[in-house]
């Protein structure tokens, strides 16, 4: 899937502490999401569908990835 990544408004969750050391998202055309390494923004991005988004996010809130 080839998404246009060179102007989405990329941003940290309100939670991110001021290290760096976090993801951010972006919302992209078509509902996609795109998720990339603050620390690294020129290493690449993984872009989400909305149905993706929506089951990742569903296991973050029902603790499916709490270790």
């Amino acid at each position: 899937m080839s998404k246009d990544l060179s102007s989405p408004r990329w941003f940290k969750s309100s939670y991110s502490g001021g290290n760096n050391e976090c993801v951010e998202v972006a919302h992209l055309d078509g509902d996609h999401v795109g998720i990339r390494d603050s620390k690294n923004p020129d290493a690449g991005s993984l872009v989400f569908t909305p149905g993706e988004w929506a089951a990742f996010t569903a296991g973050v809130r029902d603790g499916e990835f709490d270790r």
